[in-house]
């Protein structure tokens, strides 16, 4: 099996740490984008767009997170590609249409990665919660309850989790949090960003700017 990613240095860094099987092979995008394959991952969908348009019968694994599935191919595999995610033991994927499932199957074995099949939404499961937690900690910060610090560290020991808010916040980047949460707000007034994350992202965006 041939397998043509399109990645980050980062996410490169992840792929090549796969124990993919004997009979299968990994090529970049950057060296070679018109090869063909028998599967395709873009982890840059949302930034660059679509890198495999041309492509309708093999699976394409899209990092699309804040795009609706009306607006995804039927072929498209929803994945979390954001930083933090990748890496997990079990990958959350979305997609409505058995067949291209079965094919999915077929590379994430190959893979030899740990999935999980969950609601073709944006942000699927694991990013609607952390952009969730991340938002109402923006509001308590914004309220002046607490410093950013304070509040990642207690969030590490009441729940055992590897990064408080903000340390994720920083690790995902909060204009790709910002981006979901609009996203999401359209669906329910519960993920309404808060004032102070939308002033930092819009900082964050006019300083990348100039």
């Amino acid at each position: 099996m041939q397998i043509l990613v399109k990645a980050s240095s980062s996410q490169k860094a992840i792929f090549a740490a796969l124990p993919i099987a004997a009979n299968a092979s990994i090529f970049w995008h950057d060296q070679d984008p018109d090869k063909q394959a028998d599967a395709y991952f873009d982890l840059c969908y949302e930034e660059d767009g679509p890198a495999f348009s041309w492509v309708h019968h093999q699976p394409i694994f899209v990092n699309a997170l804040t795009t609706d599935a009306a607006s995804l191919p039927e072929n498209a595999i929803r994945i979390n590609g954001w930083n933090g995610f990748l890496e997990r033991k079990i990958w959350e994927l979305g997609n409505d249409h058995p067949s291209h499932r079965a094919k999915a199957q077929l590379v994430l074995e190959t893979l030899q990665q740990e999935f999980t099949w969950v609601p073709n939404e944006p942000g699927l499961v694991a990013a609607r919660v952390i952009a969730m937690i991340i938002n109402e900690a923006f509001f308590a910060y914004g309220d002046g309850i607490s410093s950013k610090t304070d509040m990642d560290t207690a969030m590490k020991l009441g729940t055992n989790y590897p990064l408080g808010p903000f340390e994720w916040a920083d690790k995902i980047g909060l204009t790709k949090i910002l981006q979901l949460l609009k996203t999401l707000e359209k669906e329910h007034p519960r993920y309404q960003p808060a004032p102070e994350l939308v002033r930092e992202a819009s900082e964050l965006l006019l300083n990348q700017g100039s």
